[in-house]
C-alpha cells in the first residue's frame, strides 16, 4: 500500500512538472529536427556519463562527458564505423570538472573545462587530436560551456551562452565579449562556412540549431528541434540539440542522451 501510494505520488509530481514544462512552450515543436531527415543512429559502446560535447573528423568521434557523482570530466574517443571506445582522457582540473561543447581545428581539439556553477572559472584546453596530450591552457574568469575554433580564433559561450568570449590565439585575453543574439542555451557550436552553427536547448522539451553570421554575430537561420525519449531529470532524453552536436556539410550529428548514448545522424533537407 505504501509503495503504491509513493508511486502514485511520484506519478503526480511527474505529470505536474511535465505540464508546467509544456505550459512554458505554447506551441512546442513536435518533430525531431526541422528540415532534417533522420538517417540512423550509432550506439556508442563505452562508458559515458552526462554528455556535453561532440566532434567528428574522418573516422573518429570525440565526446565529452561529466561524471557528476564523482566530480570528474572526460573526453572519450570512439571509432566512427563501429562506435567502439578507443581511449579517454580525464580533464578534471581541481574544482573545474565540467567539460563542455568541443571543436576541432588544425589538428587540435579545444575543450572548455569549468566549475559546475555560473560566474566561476574555466580553462580552454587545447588537446592534440593524435596523441590526446594537452598543448595549451587559457584561463578565463567565467564558466565556459562551449567553444568553436578555427585558424587563429576561438569563440566560447558562458553559462547558458548568454555571452560569447572571442579570442585571438595570439593572446590569452578575450578581444571582445558579445551578447548572445538568441535565447538558445548553446551546448555545442562550430565554425562552418563563415557562420557559427550552434545547437542547444530552449526548454526541457525543445531546442534549436542556429546559424550566426561571423563576425557580425547576427542570427541568420534557425531550425527547431523536439525531444528524444523521456525528458530529464526523470529520464535519459531531452531536446535533440540539448547536448553534443557536430556538423559536416549537410550532415548533422547529435548525442542527446547520457550514457549509454547513441549518436543520431540527420541530413539537412534545406
Amino acid at each position: 500500500m505504501i509503495r503504491k501510494a509513493m508511486l502514485a505520488g511520484l506519478t503526480t509530481v511527474f505529470l505536474v512538472v511535465s505540464s508546467l514544462s509544456v505550459a512554458a512552450v505554447p506551441n512546442p515543436f513536435s518533430g525531431t529536427i526541422e528540415n532534417a531527415q533522420l538517417l540512423g543512429s550509432l550506439q556508442l559502446d563505452g562508458e559515458l556519463f552526462h554528455v556535453q560535447g561532440l566532434e567528428i573528423k574522418e573516422d573518429t568521434i570525440w565526446v565529452t562527458s561529466v561524471d557528476n557523482d564523482n566530480h570528474r570530466g572526460y573526453i572519450h574517443e570512439f571509432d566512427r564505423l563501429t562506435g567502439k571506445l578507443r581511449r579517454r582522457l580525464e580533464l578534471t582540473d581541481g574544482a573545474r570538472y565540467h567539460p563542455g561543447g568541443i571543436s576541432f581545428s588544425q589538428g587540435s581539439i579545444w575543450v572548455p573545462v569549468a566549475e559546475m556553477r555560473p560566474d566561476s572559472t574555466a580553462v580552454l584546453v587545447e588537446i592534440d587530436a593524435a596523441s590526446l596530450k594537452v598543448r595549451r591552457k587559457i584561463h578565463v574568469a567565467d564558466h565556459l560551456g562551449c567553444v568553436a575554433a578555427m585558424a587563429g580564433k576561438l569563440v566560447a559561450g558562458n553559462w547558458d551562452s548568454k555571452l560569447f568570449y572571442v579570442f585571438d590565439l595570439a593572446s590569452d585575453t578575450p578581444e571582445r565579449i558579445v551578447p548572445n543574439p538568441t535565447q538558445t542555451h548553446y551546448q555545442d557550436m562550430k565554425f562552418v562556412d563563415g557562420h557559427l552553427v550552434a545547437g542547444g536547448n530552449l526548454t526541457w522539451l525543445s531546442g534549436a540549431v542556429d546559424w550566426i553570421e561571423w563576425p557580425s554575430m547576427k542570427l541568420k537561420r534557425t531550425l527547431q528541434a523536439g525531444a528524444v525519449g523521456p525528458v530529464r531529470p526523470f529520464g535519459r532524453g531531452g531536446p535533440y540539440t540539448g547536448e553534443g552536436m557536430a556538423i559536416d556539410g549537410r550532415d548533422l550529428f547529435v548525442v542527446p542522451e547520457d550514457g549509454p548514448s547513441r549518436m543520431f545522424h540527420f541530413k539537412l533537407t534545406s
